[in-house]
């Protein structure tokens, strides 16, 4: 079972949260799970992963960034407009302010100070930027996690400028989905600094768990093994899945209809332990 939260930012725009294992608060570890990019905390495997770790102890924070998307449809994309207006800044903003909410007993006295990272894809660049900032993160695991924001061409990018907004089609909704100029001016302006990925995995300087799988087509492997070039290897564990793409073999809905129960499979469990033993050691 989960609990819901609702959070306003210092910018006023509204976080759904999603917490599992509220009865663990007091003492328990806190895990915080990062979505990626069209994905929202629902998604999927997403309250799957919530009540696996919140039965191995932890107290688990899920959450949508703001203009992810969703809004309170929660797992439709019903917020086209603010999808567009979203900035890699902006989410790293806000998982900050995630950190601070549970710092502040916003969901309950907690007597435990140790708070880890989980980031899909974009979420695990998120994930990795916002640790580099924040000292209060103890360990961070990444799943499927892109090696840089950087991903359009020259050619794209004029176009961008041009039309004043860059197109991507959901595969999954046959939606088009527009993402405005001030995400390729955010990513501009801050490519070298606050988000430069390389950067802050060599600045960490705490346990580090990459996977990612060896049939991934939307993030290739070869992005995992830059970052586990980056990082400090005496604490960092690198786990190639092999036979999985993207999501691991997951899909969303996460059980299907009629009959037939898709969920999780033997290479997603086996992550799921091998993630949380990560944890564990930390």
């Amino acid at each position: 079972m989960n609990q819901n939260f609702v959070h306003y930012t210092s910018q006023n725009n509204k976080l759904n949260i999603s917490v599992y294992g509220i009865e663990n608060l007091a003492f328990a570890p806190c895990l915080i799970f990062v979505h990626g990019f069209k994905g929202f905390k629902d998604w999927g495997f997403g309250q799957y992963i919530g009540n696996f770790y919140a039965e191995k102890g932890f107290f688990v924070l899920s959450f949508n960034f703001s203009h992810n998307g969703v809004g309170d449809s929660l797992t439709v994309f019903t917020e086209l407009d603010k999808f567009a207006q979203n900035t890699f800044s902006l989410e790293v903003e806000e998982l900050g302010e995630i950190i601070d909410l549970y710092r502040s007993n916003f969901f309950g006295q907690t007597k435990n100070e140790k708070i880890f990272l989980l980031g899909h894809s974009r979420g695990g660049a998120i994930a990795l930027l916002t640790a580099s900032q924040r000292k209060e993160v103890t360990a961070v695991a990444v799943w499927s996690c892109v090696s840089t924001f950087d991903r359009y061409s020259n050619r794209q990018k004029e176009e961008w400028r041009k039309k004043g907004f860059f197109e991507v089609f959901n595969t999954r909704t046959k939606q088009a989905m527009r993402l405005n100029v001030s995400l390729l001016d955010d990513l501009e302006k801050h490519k070298n600094d606050s988000l430069n990925i390389e950067q802050a995995v060599r600045k960490l300087r705490r346990p580090l768990f990459i996977a990612h799988g060896d049939q991934d087509l939307a993030v290739p492997l070869k992005e995992a093994e830059f970052i586990y070039d980056w990082s400090d290897k005496r604490i960092t564990e690198f786990y190639k899945i092999e036979g999985t793409g993207h999501t691991f073999n997951c899909k969303h809905p996460f059980a299907c209809l009629a009959g037939r129960q898709e969920g999780s499979n033997a290479k997603f469990d086996l992550l799921l332990e091998k993630t949380y033993n990560f944890y564990f050691q930390h």
